[in-house]
């Protein structure tokens, strides 16, 4: 299996794209799996349209699911982090995606996309991993 550490900074982006390193990554790869994971408590994955207003609606969406308030009993860090801690509850830390002849297979409108609700830390880590058809 082969496999790579992507390191970024979602500058405080509820939504951050990482289709194009998932891309990436599987490029000249042949046909497999790719596993994207995200080793983070408070981030989780969607597969999910970008653009035309849909990284507004889901932030709208977090916003009712995951109000920041003190109902938490999760409290330590920004106020309402215990609702940052609920996210991979509601968005997987996995997605698993087919890959064949080195292309990711997306939809036309999908894209890979890193949601963090955590202002406290921007600094993250995907883990990608190639399982190729054998």
């Amino acid at each position: 299996m082969d496999t790579a550490l992507v390191r970024l900074d979602t500058d405080g982006r509820l939504a951050t794209d990482l289709t194009e390193q998932v891309r990436g990554f599987c490029a000249r790869r042949g046909d497999g799996l790719c596993h994207v994971f995200v080793p983070h408590a408070t981030a989780g994955l969607v597969v999910m349209e970008t653009g035309s207003g849909s990284e507004e609606d889901l932030a709208a969406l977090c916003a009712r699911l995951l109000p920041r308030d003190d109902r938490y009993r999760h409290r330590h860090g920004s106020p309402g982090h215990g609702a940052d801690h609920l996210v991979p509850a509601l968005f997987s830390p996995s997605v698993t995606l087919p890959v064949i002849d080195g292309e990711v297979q997306l939809g036309t409108w999908q894209s890979v996309v890193l949601v963090d609700t955590n202002p406290d830390n921007p600094r993250r880590q995907v883990r990608l991993s190639f399982l190729a058809d054998r």
